[in-house]
């Protein structure tokens, strides 16, 4: 049994539902616009400067500045940004047909996100902000790959829950496997709340 120390310091995990309903799944990309709305407009996905990379890229060079400059990574700032990947995370899950319950903006739902908060002056160096993002590159390659195959995977689910109710378990491993590989991707090279770099695994 794995103990905290041995595991990543990101870790996502999503409850399988038994049923699911087949009329929300049917009409799920309808379903779903208002929550989408909401979370487009507060993570920065208007007009104006946002277009730059919104409250994501905001948050990665505001961060990567006090890394460098200061070693501190301020623990509300670091809650804001859990809150937020965790908030991000349930609109996916509902938006891949993962689970049937509408997305909450503060309840974790079925949908568990967790990031260890980090001691700055301990656990990161402050230089490396500066190339994680380059040194990602490896995983950026491969999780396009593995989300186009999450894609595939998803539109055969939506047929399958259409006629059985049930999304296939193999099915729903897999495209949980890879939300947690873009996870634990995000804590390392954007949220730089580790150092260790994230393992090639679905699991």
């Amino acid at each position: 049994m794995a103990t905290k120390k041995e595991s990543y310091s990101a870790r996502l995990d999503i409850d399988y539902p038994k049923k699911l309903d087949r009329f929300t799944t049917l009409v799920r990309a309808i379903w779903a616009i208002p929550i989408f709305i909401i979370f487009s407009i507060i993570s920065g996905g208007g007009s104006g400067t946002a277009n730059a990379g919104g409250i994501a890229g905001a948050f990665f060079v505001a961060t990567a500045l006090m890394i460098l400059f200061r070693q501190k990574y301020p623990r509300w700032w670091f809650d804001f940004a859990l809150e937020f990947n965790r908030f991000s995370t349930r609109v996916c899950a509902y938006l891949f047909l993962l689970t049937d319950r509408y997305p909450s903006t503060d309840e974790n739902q079925s949908v568990h996100l967790d990031i260890d908060y980090p001691d700055a002056k301990k656990d990161l160096n402050n230089w490396l902000p500066l190339v994680k993002w380059f040194l990602a590159i490896p995983h950026y390659v491969v999780l396009s790959v593995l989300l186009i195959g999450a894609m595939f995977a998803t539109i055969f689910a939506w047929f399958a829950i259409l006629f059985t109710g049930t999304y296939p378990k193999s099915l729903f491993d897999y495209v949980v496997g890879v939300a947690r590989w873009g996870v634990r991707v995000t804590a390392y090279a954007f949220l730089l709340t580790t150092d260790k770099y994230p393992p090639f695994s679905l699991k």
